[in-house]
């Protein structure tokens, strides 16, 4: 992977040594946008981006008609209007098969596409159809900054086809984003009488898709919130490890809104400290946890990502804290709570 993008880059900057202007690459959103469809157009926006290309994402007309032709026709009034080099469109209407590759040749005026297939069978097609996009693309530009520097260049085939070659499965292609590991901070809090309380936190990261993360999470042995009334106090400490799964939306490289819903254990246990002639307690208490989360990842350079997120957890059976009879506080019925997190891919 690192090599690939290394050669990708080093073609890049030959190719910006010649006297032309930074390209411009439109990406084409698919009209279904299904979670193969939205990863390949996420995986093609940050592999443009890492190469130093500048992105526009543009939509795909409903009236456009099928075929070559209407598609060439499109993308020259496109190139044309808004002052495109070149346009990449995912072929497939659930699950990518290809990516067609336009290039526009100012002077003279050539417009050339190149298709880059997958083989169904391949592991990680999205990536990969990504990376061979962008190699693709890069070899077209040298070409026609070559052409122009001599004044003259063989005509740009109308379509060539690309396969790409059989993924090992004894490795997967993106194994160096495959696994996170996530350290912050948890502030937990209930709504009858405990909290708030703040806890460090560890989470490890599996992400089976570029869409769906399982996500494991510990935290505890923070602060220690009291309750006190006219006959005492008690200090209640919480810890809690879950395991659960994470659905990431949309496809923009920097910013990821999620929802994650998890499942584990809470563990609770409260000192108490009784004014004589009365007599305080300890009291451990192991609860089934259920927790559900909304928030997003921010991508801050490379691996290295800052998460944010509002929780909303039930335990079962909750805990009650008693003052002689009367009930003063309860925890887990629900708690709120709120995880801000530096983590990494690996």
């Amino acid at each position: 992977m690192y090599r690939q993008r290394l050669a990708i880059f080093a073609w890049t900057l030959l190719l910006w040594a010649a006297p032309v202007h930074a390209a411009t690459v439109a990406i084409v959103r698919p009209q279904t946008p299904t979670p193969e469809l939205t990863e390949t157009v996420s995986r093609l926006h940050g592999e443009l981006l890492s190469v130093g290309l500048e992105v526009k994402m543009i939509d795909r007309p409903a009236d456009r008609g099928p075929g070559q032709a209407a598609s060439r026709a499109w993308v020259e009034r496109i190139a044309a209007e808004r002052g495109i080099d070149a346009v990449i469109e995912i072929v497939g209407d659930t699950a990518p098969v290809a990516v067609d590759v336009w290039v526009i040749e100012k002077s003279p005026r050539r417009l050339g596409v190149s298709r880059v297939a997958v083989e169904p069978n391949a592991t990680n097609p999205s990536e990969r159809l990504a990376i061979h996009a962008i190699e693709v693309l890069r070899s077209s530009f040298l070409e026609h900054a070559m052409a122009a520097r001599e004044r003259h260049g063989e005509p740009i085939a109308d379509r060539t086809t690309t396969t790409l070659p059989r993924a090992r499965p004894a490795k997967p292609a993106n194994l160096d984003e495959r696994f996170g590991l996530e350290l912050g901070a948890v502030a937990l809090t209930s709504l009858d009488g405990v909290g708030p309380a703040l806890s460090p936190l560890v989470r490890l990261d599996w992400a089976a898709r570029s869409w769906f993360v399982l996500q494991a999470a510990l935290a505890g042995l923070g602060s220690r919130p009291t309750v006190a009334t006219a006959a005492g106090h008690a200090r209640v400490a919480q810890q809690y490890g879950t395991l659960g799964g994470c659905y990431r939306m949309g496809a923009h490289p920097w910013l990821r809104p999620f929802f994650a819903v998890s499942a584990g254990a809470l563990h609770t246990s409260v000192e108490g400290q009784a004014d004589s002639p009365r007599q305080g307690h300890a009291v451990d208490r192991w609860s089934f946890l259920l927790d559900a989360s909304w928030g997003a990842g921010l991508r801050l350079y490379g691996p290295y990502q800052l998460t944010l997120a509002a929780h909303v957890q039930v335990a079962e059976p909750y805990v009650a804290i008693h003052f002689s009879d009367p009930v003063v506080a309860t925890t887990g019925r629900p708690n709120l709570a709120m995880t801000l997190a530096l983590g990494a891919w690996l």
